[in-house]
């Protein structure tokens, strides 16, 4: 479980525990079957990046909602939006091996994150990340439910492939970026796993 997860889990676990020698067997219950729920939802699996070199892999676990063409700071290039349900994985992975140049918060809105506009209205961290072949750009996004995104990276920092760089909290979404002369390999509708499938190729 990642450790942002103990703060919750922890409380429920206890008030579950202090249920049961109360004997209060139905609070009991619901209280440790919500813990049992937040434990899972926090879970931070191992995963093992592909070898492949030049290879953009997912930055999240969830289902490819969008691929659109986008400018980003004047530079044409295409997004790739993933939508994350509450019952995916919610540890945020780096999308290529690379330094973080630069880490935006931005507040804003809590639209449901299927909407093509929580792109840019929602509450979300802006990553900038400079890689070999060049500069990306990828994005942690609240959704409806999720209320909190946590980069645990600053920048300066440098992060390998697959990497672990944070989390959103309870439902969200995530947006990669890339330039044109990347080959994006994903399509709407694919299931995504974080720090293993392959989003694009940049050569």
């Amino acid at each position: 479980m990642v450790r942002d997860g103990y703060k919750f889990v922890l409380p429920l676990f206890c008030a579950g525990i202090a249920a049961v020698a109360l004997g209060w067997k139905v609070t009991a219950a619901v209280l440790l079957l919500f813990c049992a729920g937040v434990a899972f939802f926090f879970r931070d699996p191992e995963r093992v990046p592909p070898a492949e070199p030049g290879v953009v892999v997912s930055p999240a676990d969830g289902r490819i909602m969008e691929l659109a063409d986008e400018s980003v700071e004047g530079r044409p290039g295409q997004r790739i939006s993933i939508f994350l349900s509450i019952w995916d994985v919610h540890v945020n992975r780096a999308p290529m091996a690379g330094r973080f140049r630069a880490v935006e918060y931005r507040p804003g809105r809590f639209y449901n994150a299927m909407r093509s506009r929580a792109s840019m209205e929602n509450e979300q961290n802006i990553i900038h990340l400079q890689t070999e072949r060049g500069e990306m750009v990828f994005k942690q996004i609240a959704g409806a439910i999720a209320r909190r995104v946590v980069c645990w990276k600053a920048p300066g920092d440098r992060v390998k492939l697959g990497e672990r760089i944070g989390l959103i909290r309870f439902g969200s979404r995530m947006d990669v970026w890339l330039p044109r002369d990347a080959e994006i390999l994903a399509r709407p509708g694919q299931h995504v796993s974080g720090g293993i499938s392959v989003l694009a190729r940049w050569r």
